[in-house]
């Protein structure tokens, strides 16, 4: 069910990002670990590395990890994700990071680029998105209504993410094709809109 329009608020209690395409670049190369392990493209990797036979699995994530890594080392600020961090530092709205990275690669590409969140939560402490459960654990150590927190992706498993945790899905549309928009509660083009009225 998409939230109303009156709790898409531009000022939330809390907000929670994507890692990946949200605040950082890594240039990701989803294809060519899709062909690494032989990955149909309709399958989320994860979702396919868990339909495989027990032996196979850790050679598999082995190779997400060894992608992951590169993107990590190489990864830059999206364009305002650095902006929009410390506005919500300044205004007293904690932040937190929920990504279906590995821990370490999610710890490796904060302590890189020094983003400043409090939190973060990678695919080992929760089930991965489009389950909600990291997300409302967030929540939880927030003391937060869910409906007064956003969860800002660039993919539809962050919407989805959201939606099932009754969030507010902000859609960071930074190529302008609108992929994903009709799952989502409110669709920016920039991280300067994060925080602007909604219309």
């Amino acid at each position: 069910m998409t939230l109303s329009a009156a709790n898409a608020r531009s000022t939330f209690s809390g907000v929670i990002f994507d890692l990946d395409g949200t605040l950082v670049d890594s240039r990701l190369d989803f294809a060519a670990i899709r062909a690494r392990l032989n990955c149909p493209p309709e399958v989320g990797v994860l979702e396919f590395i868990d339909t495989l036979p027990a032996s196979e699995q850790a050679a598999a994530h082995a190779v997400v990890l060894e992608y992951e890594r590169a993107g990590a080392e190489r990864a830059t600020w999206i364009p305002g994700a650095q902006s929009c961090l410390e506005k919500l530092s300044v205004m007293g709205i904690p932040a937190a990071i929920l990504t279906r990275n590995a821990r370490v690669i999610a710890e490796l590409t904060v302590s890189r680029l020094s983003i400043p969140v409090q939190r973060v939560l990678a695919r080992e402490d929760a089930p991965p998105k489009p389950a909600p459960d990291g997300l409302l654990a967030i929540a939880r150590e927030w003391g937060m209504a869910p409906p007064s927190i956003a969860y800002v992706g660039d993919f539809k498993y962050d919407l989805m993410a959201a939606r099932n945790a009754g969030m507010v899905g902000v859609y960071l549309d930074t190529d302008g094709l609108n992929t994903h928009g009709h799952l989502a509660d409110r669709v920016i083009r920039h991280f300067d809109e994060l925080l602007a009225e909604s219309p």
